[in-house]
């Protein structure tokens, strides 16, 4: 059956799934569900619970809209403006990265080097370098409900949608958007920086999925010749800003742990762990000042 001729919620969705199934999109069945509901406008709940319920053919061309923008490959994050991360509903645009799950694993060694310092209840103060959406300073503001943030970024645009994250979820009384490049126009020290830096080898961008290299924002890929530039940048910066006792997390694309642990320890700074991800591949580096 094809879409056009789809009359109920069902067989809107099975007609979907099967158009983007063959069309080699692995997540036919869940983007099929999350687009017919964002058409129909009605949760996914209801989209399961009645699905002999009877669609127009308006609604068909609703639904059919926003299965040609996921055939050219447009993310369904993108296509619906929003991403959940950390279980927090983030705004997501065309100027900033879709937050990824593995990304929370930045989020985890943070607040596991809090908790094991007994830190919880304490005024830290924040860094997230490339703030991109916001979502790392934001998940780390909402758990850590003392804490203070900073957040910069090179693009304004980024930091807009950054802001209307923070204001959503009720956090703009405790964090301060700076547009600089890394974090020039930030002043230390920090209890905890982190950061998702970008670390695509520039010569690799154009192998990545359609999804990423044609959707995600260049500053947000681009890491240069080595993939390396980021975190260079980062490390000069890192003892000026770094607490006595503080932490850096950094997130780690494929492969690249020991280059960027030698970046960090030539600059006086100690590699205290790396933790993977869900995927058992290692993603988030911690570093803090060499005694």
């Amino acid at each position: 059956m094809t879409l056009d001729a789809a009359r109920t919620i069902a067989a809107a969705r099975k007609a979907l799934t099967d158009t983007l199934r063959g069309a080699g999109i692995y997540s036919a069945d869940a983007d099929a569900k999350l687009l017919i509901a964002a058409a129909l406008d009605i949760g996914r709940t209801e989209l399961m619970a009645h699905g002999d319920r009877a669609i127009t053919p308006e609604q068909v061309k609703a639904i059919d809209a926003l299965a040609q923008r996921r055939l050219a490959r447009e993310p369904v994050s993108r296509i619906l403006g929003h991403k959940e991360f950390w279980s927090l509903p983030l705004d997501v645009s065309e100027a900033v990265l879709v937050p990824r799950p593995e990304t929370e694993t930045i989020v985890e060694a943070a607040l596991d080097f809090v908790v094991r310092g007994g830190l919880r209840l304490e005024v830290l103060r924040v860094l997230d370098i490339g703030t991109g959406s916001g979502a790392l300073i934001l998940a780390l503001l909402k758990e850590l409900e003392q804490a203070r943030g900073i957040a910069t970024d090179i693009s304004a645009a980024a930091l807009a949608v950054a802001g209307i994250n923070a204001e959503r979820l009720g956090l703009t009384d405790r964090v301060t958007f700076i547009e600089c490049n890394i974090a020039d126009g930030a002043a230390g020290p920090f209890d905890l920086i982190v950061s998702n830096p970008p670390y695509i080898v520039h010569a690799e961008i154009a192998t990545l999925d359609p999804e990423v290299r044609n959707f995600d924002p260049m500053l947000a890929l681009d890491g240069g010749s080595d993939g390396l530039d980021a975190y260079r940048a980062i490390a000069k910066d890192a003892r000026r800003l770094l607490a006595p006792g503080g932490r850096l997390v950094v997130e780690l694309g494929a492969g690249q742990g020991p280059a960027v642990s030698t970046l960090f320890s030539d600059v006086g700074l100690k590699v205290s762990g790396i933790r993977d991800d869900l995927a058992g591949i290692p993603r988030a580096l911690i570093a803090m000042a060499a005694s």
